[in-house]
């Protein structure tokens, strides 16, 4: 009975190495597409409210607060499932870059330390701001307009009454 060979260890690394840069890939599209989703839903929710503001304050005040909570739901949805993306990408990254450490380039290391060194040698920038920072701010900024155009509502619908 013949043995097989032993897989070469570097193809084996190499080709999981694939695996974890495609994983990794795939997991950015979802969040593009879950950031489509949400930036959609918050912008038909706040042009619904913005069309309706006359009516709006004409109506129980459970109403705008009914629609303020919604679209408040919503950002705090998005924002944590931005940051549960990038918990999943953080450990993605890990593991590719503990996979460099065996491959004879390490192109993911390389690149982020070369986007340190430029960032801080930048005349206007002293740091490089990631994606997902200012990918964060969005869904809070919905969630303030929100209860801004509660508060203004509910104002409205006070002084008119």
């Amino acid at each position: 009975m013949t043995v097989p060979p032993e897989p070469d260890r570097s193809s084996e690394l190499l080709e999981l190495y694939k695996l974890a840069v495609e994983m990794a890939d795939r997991i950015s599209a979802r969040r593009g597409v879950a950031n489509t989703y949400f930036l959609s839903v918050q912008t038909a929710l706040v042009t619904l409210i913005g069309f309706g503001i006359p009516r709006l304050s004409e109506s129980p005040w459970w109403v705008p607060t009914a629609v303020a909570l919604a679209g408040s739901t919503l950002s705090v949805a998005w924002w944590l499932q931005l940051c549960s993306y990038r918990d999943l990408n953080a450990a993605k990254f890990e593991v590719i870059n503990r996979l460099e450490e065996e491959l004879a380039a390490r192109i993911y290391t390389d690149e982020w330390r070369t986007l340190r060194s430029v960032a801080r040698s930048g005349r206007w920038r002293k740091h490089y701001t990631e994606l997902g920072t200012t990918e964060r701010a969005v869904p809070v900024v919905f969630a303030v307009a929100h209860l801004i155009l509660l508060t203004g509502t509910l104002v409205t619908g006070t002084l008119s009454a």
